[in-house]
């Protein structure tokens, strides 16, 4: 067989053709014969140079949920059409989302590359992709495949860039469209189980779940909102169930169900406070079955279907195993390891998960797993885990967590949400399965907890985690050509970033002198981790105001913003009130949001701040809930009691 200048393979005699595709090429009124050698795909259940059909690809995705199935062992749950498919398929045991929400989580997907490693990791945003990085599905057209997707995209990247993924992307996309013959890759998407759900209270008497049967976590509060939300989204994912037996049906109906791979996975764990956007099990830990039909069975990952798969696996994973699966070259950029297929590698030890900026909150945390534990790193440890987002609190259970909380009824694991965060935390997920108990400090531990720690520093540092540069000074720097590519130019020196945010937010508290050095280097984002370190000094960092105030005049905009919060600390509320103000006018949303995030948490409420901040909503026009700057102005107007239609603002939303 031979291969042309597009690597599209052609061949003459005998051998069965298929053409390539580039963009832009007309499928309409071709006719497709597609097969491979199974020497290329060791999928031959005959002889050698025996022809097989190169498989169709079925997708099938859930929004918001963990493995609440009952092939997982959760007797709650009614998941017949899963259960038969686990059944009949293969159950990974060990699967993670890399990053607890949807966006990051599906730019590693569609990219293959960690969205930390791309500058995509920010919910919601839009920065670019660097042109190293290609879609997978790209590799897939080109080898002659149909490709489409039904119908969510939610890649976190520039949407000029992600116009012309698909063969179709739409409500109507499906495989029934392809040519005749021509295999497919089929992506449908579920939104039954998401977070929105539980938004609208469903009627107790309505409800198939009963709320009294509900076992709370034990970090949850037993209100009648928490069961009530628990038990409507177990109706929920009962719900999306049925969503999968019908699209299990129609690829049966198809005629196709024989010549096709199936894979079923939630975008990542939840969907009820804690769980969703939290690098715990709960928010990465997700549902993942592969069905491999028996003329495919050298693709087994082991035994015989109905099996457990304990391998580590994680969404960045998807791609090199699709590849490999399709006998299609794997690109070096890609950073996951292929679990299926000719290039299967063998089992990773450890999965790696991150947390950054979450709607309109900003945070930083990594978390890395082995087969028993889990280590996470909070490099913003000032940081409550129950940062208030607008999104979230829709849920009647967050708000009724938090008013348990505010009159002293929840005990002390189910405080820990409303306190700030350890540096480091460890569990024992094996006998620690909901997470409570850290083991971080406990010396019988310490050996497991060094090892874990190595393991996650060395993967920020082989994908080039972009994380260390604040959010907006990274935009800035990258522009145009992708955080990626600027990661791996050479004046970048990520050990150093990564030494400088160990010191400033670890648990050995660093000497002032250490990071006034860092405040004052000509390195953005050390400059940017001294200021970080200062502000977890709290008191102890008094002697050193002067400086502090010297610099939140003088320094990049996120840096000066930080450097603010800390002089409202200190209570030199008047000399930090002047940065804010110029974040708040500031043209980027990001720095506004940042700024009004301070404000919210340092309890401004000075009418010059207020008239900005009006001011500043007023300019936006047309209001989107999705601009978080905005959303965060809507809090502050809650908080401080204006009526944003007095200023003719509408925020009904």
């Amino acid at each position: 067989m031979n291969t042309n200048d597009n690597g599209n393979a052609s061949a003459t005699g005998s051998t069965v053709r298929y053409a390539g595709r580039g963009r832009g090429i007309s499928h309409t009124g071709a006719l497709w014969t597609f097969a491979v050698l199974i020497s290329t795909l060791s999928l031959s259940c005959g002889s050698e140079g025996q022809e097989v059909i190169r498989p169709n690809i079925l997708w099938l995705t859930s929004e918001d949920n963990s493995p609440f199935l009952g092939c997982y062992g959760d007797p709650f749950a009614t998941t017949p059409n899963l259960d038969r498919l686990a059944e009949r398929g293969f159950r990974y045991t060990h699967a993670y989302a890399n990053a607890p929400v949807c966006a990051p989580a599906r730019n590693t997907i569609i990219t293959g590359v960690y969205a930390n490693s791309g500058g995509n990791q920010y919910m919601r945003s839009r920065y670019p992709k660097s042109s190293e990085i290609r879609f997978f599905p790209d590799y897939l057209r080109q080898a002659g495949y149909y490709c489409t997707n039904n119908s969510k995209e939610d890649y976190n990247i520039d949407p000029v860039q992600t116009a012309d993924i698909w063969d179709e992307s739409s409500p109507t996309a499906h495989y029934k469209n392809r040519a005749p013959g021509q295999p497919f890759f089929a992506v449908f998407n579920c939104v039954i189980s998401h977070e929105s759900s539980i938004h609208s209270t469903i009627p107790t008497d309505q409800l198939r779940h009963r709320p009294e049967m509900v076992v709370l976590p034990p970090y949850h509060p037993d209100t009648p909102e928490m069961r009530h939300d628990w038990a409507q989204y177990y109706d929920k994912v009962e719900d999306m169930d049925t969503w999968v037996g019908e699209k299990l049906r129609e690829l049966e109906e198809s005629g196709e169900a024989d010549n096709t791979i199936i894979f079923y996975y939630g975008d990542h764990g939840g969907v009820l406070g804690r769980s969703k956007r939290y690098v715990y099990e709960s928010g990465t830990r997700v549902p993942f079955i592969v069905y491999i039909p028996d003329k495919y069975r050298l693709l087994y990952p082991t035994g015989k279907p109905g099996y457990a798969v304990d391998r580590l696996i994680s969404f960045v994973d998807l791609a090199p195993t699709l590849l490999s699966i399709l006998g299609l070259e794997i690109p070096g950029y890609m950073q996951g390891k292929a679990f299926l297929g000719s290039k299967k590698t063998d089992a990773p030890q450890y999965a790696y998960m991150f947390r950054d900026r979450m709607d309109e909150r900003v945070d930083m945390s990594r978390a890395v797993r082995d087969s028993q534990f889990r280590y996470i790193r909070n490099y913003m440890p000032h940081r409550i885990y129950g940062q208030y987002l607008e999104y979230l609190w829709r849920a009647p259970s967050m708000r009724s967590w938090e008013a348990a909380w505010l009159s002293g009824k929840c005990n002390e694991v189910q405080s820990r949400f409303w306190n700030a965060k350890p540096a480091e935390e460890l569990y024992d997920t094996e006998n620690d399965p909901w997470e409570v108990y850290n083991l971080a400090d406990n010396p019988d531990y310490s050996e497991v907890l060094e090892r874990m720690r190595e393991a996650l520093q060395g993967w920020m540092l082989r994908i080039g985690d972009t994380g260390f540069i604040p959010e907006v000074e990274l935009s800035e720097l990258s522009g145009d050509i992708g955080a990626y590519s600027y990661m791996r130019m050479p004046e970048v020196d990520l050990g150093m970033l990564i030494g400088a945010a160990e010191m400033a937010s670890g648990t050995t508290p660093p000497d002032l002198a250490g990071l006034l050095d860092l405040l004052q280097s000509d390195n953005v984002a050390l400059r940017y981790w001294g200021a970080t370190g200062l502000l977890l000094q709290g008191e102890a960092a008094r002697p050193v105001l002067p400086q502090i105030a010297e610099a939140a005049l003088t320094s990049p905009s996120s840096i000066s913003v930080l450097l603010a919060e800390i002089l409202y600390r200190l209570g030199e509320r008047e000399g930090a009130k002047p940065v804010l103000l110029s974040a708040v006018r500031s043209t980027n949303p990001f720095l506004r949001n940042q700024a009004l995030n301070i404000i919210d948490e340092m309890g401004e409420i000075s009418p010059e701040v207020q008239r900005a901040v009006i001011t500043m909503v007023q300019m936006a026009g047309d209001i989107d809930r999705s601009q978080y700057d905005m959303r965060s102005a809507k809090r502050l107007f809650e908080k401080w009691g204006i009526d944003p239609a007095v200023h003719g603002i509408a925020m009904d939303w």
